[in-house]
């Protein structure tokens, strides 16, 4: 039976299509996913993520603890109501998953893991803290709600109650504000300005539905896809997975070598790529042929004929994300290409056919502005 979050009748009722991901019955979109995705771009939308889950963080070693298993350090955010984008890693360098730590208060951190890694993930952790003063504590009982567009902050504002409102208008970036098991965490996925709330999930459908009435439009994960692609966001098990480190998954700022003498999991691995040199890179690519990009699909160099099949195993590089990115209006995504690759114009297959594309950053909408030229 597949899992379903406390606003699946919600969904149900709004005439989702719903579809399995990770084993959870999840909203893909509610009618059009361009017009879901545009809704994000010029006003508000409001996301159910409560398929991910919330693991909180609490013990006299918490914070060692956190430096020992992140890539990044949370020594950064030593001040109550910081928050800090991280990988966790294995011996090898891989990435187990890519996770948000809000330092909530004192030696209370609060993380959110990734849907389909959920269980690794608390594997993970739990085989790591032996060695620590720390509780790890899963919070199936909460719910995820992000709210993310250029008017979704004021939205919210309606929402919360008087004194956590108040706090959560006044952080910046990065920054959360917590009230009991409430969280309000100015962050997202979608490149653009917003907030992540976790919240009881018997409050959850109370504050969808007051969101929606102050004109909040509910989002499905098939925008929520394309709304991080454009914004040059990483999805897990795309363009980062265990086999890859954050220094070819283009998280390299992520990790955190200073100071020399903090001992994180994954560090002695990194080291050596590094000294070694790593193999490739993660790069842009905007289509300028015919067609919708895939993942998986093959990247040559352009006119590269020794590559004659846009199926061949032997092509060079291979799109890790893409699809048809609705504020470009262009297809797009990120591929996976030899480090020593400097070539601005590329060929990628689709449809049987090797079609003209262009390298560029990964970044390429954010706040609502086209970051890349298309011409």
């Amino acid at each position: 039976m597949p899992k379903h979050t406390p606003l699946h009748d919600e969904h149900v009722s709004l005439g989702a299509k719903l579809v399995d991901f990770a084993g959870w019955e999840m909203p893909i979109n509610y009618s059009s996913q361009i017009g879901e995705h545009n809704a994000v771009r010029e006003h508000a939308g409001i996301f159910d993520v409560s398929h991910m889950t919330v693991v909180d963080i609490r013990g006299a070693q918490s914070r060692d603890f956190l430096r020992r298993v992140l890539a990044n350090d949370v020594a950064k955010i030593d001040a109550d109501g910081k928050a800090l984008y991280t990988c966790m890693l294995n011996a090898h360098g891989g990435v187990v998953d890519d996770l948000i730590v809000y330092h909530v208060a004192g030696n209370w951190y609060r993380a959110v893991v990734n849907a389909a890694t959920t269980d690794k993930d608390l594997a993970w952790l739990h085989s790591q803290a032996r060695d620590f003063d720390v509780n790890v504590e899963r919070r199936d009982e909460l719910a995820i709600v992000a709210a993310q567009g250029p008017a979704a902050r004021e939205l919210v504002r309606e929402h919360l109650g008087a004194a956590l409102a108040e706090r959560a208008m006044a952080l910046k970036p990065f920054e959360v504000a917590a009230d009991g098991d409430w969280s309000v965490g100015r962050t997202g996925y979608t490149g653009e300005d917003g907030f992540e709330i976790v919240l009881p999930g018997n409050m959850a459908v109370g504050f969808w539905r007051g969101m929606i009435r102050s004109g909040a439009t509910p989002v499905g994960l098939g925008a929520r896809d394309t709304l991080r692609l454009e914004a040059g966001l990483n999805l897990y098990g795309q363009d980062m997975d265990e086999d890859h480190s954050p220094l070819v998954a283009n998280l390299g700022w992520t990790v955190a070598f200073e100071p020399e003498e903090r001992a994180f999991v994954g560090r002695n691995a990194l080291e050596m790529a590094r000294q070694r040199g790593i193999e490739t890179k993660l790069v842009g690519v905007l289509l300028e042929g015919r067609g919708i990009l895939r993942t998986g699909a093959s990247v040559r160099a352009a006119g590269d004929d020794a590559v004659a099949e846009p199926s061949a195993d032997n092509a060079p590089g291979e799109l890790t994300s893409g699809s048809y990115a609705p504020t470009l209006e262009r297809s797009i995504g990120f591929a996976r290409v030899p480090v020593d690759w400097d070539y601005a114009r590329v060929e990628v297959g689709v449809r049987g056919k090797w079609q003209p594309a262009r390298v560029v950053a990964t970044t390429f909408v954010r706040k609502g502005k086209i970051k890349v030229a298309l011409d």
